[in-house]
């Protein structure tokens, strides 16, 4: 294993061992004008959950996201890795971008390989550009972005 699959594998274990936002928030104490939508997405093959509640502002900036989950490491680095670049975002998110880092984030996982994920727009998430090697992996790693998909969509 080179340095960077070994540093890469650290990284995944820790956001496995140390979540950023794992705990659901309560839906009752969202700021007055703000929107609250869960999504729970279960991979069958393998039997990862994560429930993940998205929180947006009346302008339609996502401010936060919450999950609960059990899985595999991968599946809940991920929804780790999500959370911090939702948090990480000074000014929110809004729905736009947060739609367009979902589909990129999809297209690298789906491309077996040779479209790799920038670490300047993903962070931490760069760690899983190996997963898409493995195509039974690679629904473990989208099943937070799937979850958050949802939500975004149920929030509308």
């Amino acid at each position: 294993m080179s340095g960077l699959e070994s540093l890469y594998q650290e990284l995944i274990l820790e956001h496995s061992k140390r979540p950023h936002g794992k705990g659901l928030t309560d839906e009752g104490g969202a700021p007055s004008g703000s929107i609250t939508a869960t999504s729970h997405q279960r991979n069958p093959i393998c039997g990862d959950e994560i429930t993940l509640r998205v929180r947006l502002d009346d302008a339609d900036v996502v401010r936060e996201v919450s999950w609960e989950g059990s899985g595999c490491s991968i599946s809940q680095a991920s929804a780790s890795m999500l959370a911090v670049l939702v948090d990480d975002s000074e000014d929110g998110m809004p729905r736009a971008q947060a739609s367009a880092l979902i589909d990129g984030f999809r297209e690298a996982l789906r491309s077996r390989g040779t479209i790799p994920i920038d670490e300047e727009t993903y962070g931490d998430a760069e760690a899983l550009s190996g997963v898409s090697k493995y195509t039974a992996r690679v629904k473990c790693a989208m099943l937070a972005w799937v979850a958050f998909e949802d939500a975004l969509r149920r929030a509308a």
